[in-house]
């Protein structure tokens, strides 16, 4: 036994979602009993690059007494892994993440024998949007009130042009299948960079959005800019399920899009 860093799990934050064992290249984790595990010690090199792939921030790197990391335990280790039979996947309605578990809904029936009552418009002020592809410095980010938005809002919330993007510089990016750790890097140039009025952040209700909210707090921390903030939590159905501004909690009667 030697002191060393090694990734601590607090169950209690673990929702079992999974972004985490991917992440992992020495194959240290995996999911028990619905919450992240750490196997076994030797798996572990405490580098942490399973960190930023967790919405909860539910994994930390702490100091204690731990067995020596083993590469050659490792690379035996990921040898059983990738020989090991694959068992036929099991659907469990109640289990899993909440991102990827299907569901289906009716959708309110559109009266088409009545024209809406003004005219559908873009409020898309720049191309492009993705994060990936947006510069770090651009003209429409000068002076800008930014939208960071999670790819699946639009789809959700109906009016998302009129309440969300109006007026607004927008960038969009999905936490769960994008490199959140490229995120956080390049937000914080981009907040760095620019001279930003304020930042919005709707993301969907589901546990993995969650990592797209945790990427720009991250990146605001490391630009070391004051920037206000607001996060707006979307519910799959569409509905504003919380707004919180600059740290302030407001109930839903309270939360208005501005």
């Amino acid at each position: 036994m030697t002191t060393r860093k090694i990734v601590k799990i607090d169950e209690d934050k673990c929702n079992g979602c999974g972004l985490c064992i991917p992440n992992c290249a020495e194959g240290a984790l995996k999911i028990v009993d619905g919450k992240a595990r750490l196997i076994s010690e030797r798996f572990c090199d405490g580098l942490g690059a399973c960190l930023g792939h967790c919405p909860q921030d539910a994994i930390t790197i702490i100091e204690r007494e731990a067995e020596e990391f083993d590469e050659l335990a490792v690379e035996a280790h990921l040898h059983q892994q990738a020989n090991r039979p694959k068992p036929q996947p099991v659907v469990k309605p109640t289990t899993g993440c909440p991102s990827s578990r299907p569901i289906q809904f009716r959708s309110p029936q559109a009266r088409t024998e009545e024209p809406p009552a003004t005219p559908s418009t873009s409020m898309l002020s720049h191309w492009p949007v993705q994060l990936k592809l947006v510069p770090v410095k651009a003209p429409y980010f000068e002076q800008a009130d930014l939208l960071v938005v999670a790819d699946c809002v639009p789809f959700a919330y109906a009016s998302f042009h009129q309440d969300f993007l109006r007026d607004k510089a927008v960038v969009v990016g999905c936490p769960k299948l994008d490199d959140a750790q490229y995120y956080r890097e390049k937000l914080t140039e981009i907040f760095k960079t620019n001279s930003l009025k304020s930042i919005t952040v709707p993301y969907m209700e589901v546990p993995c959005c969650f990592g797209l909210v945790k990427a720009v707090e991250d990146a605001l921390l490391a630009s070391k800019k004051l920037i206000p903030l607001k996060k707006v939590k979307i519910g799959i159905r569409g509905e504003i399920k919380s707004l919180e501004e600059s740290g302030e909690t407001r109930s839903l009667q309270e939360a208005h899009i501005a």
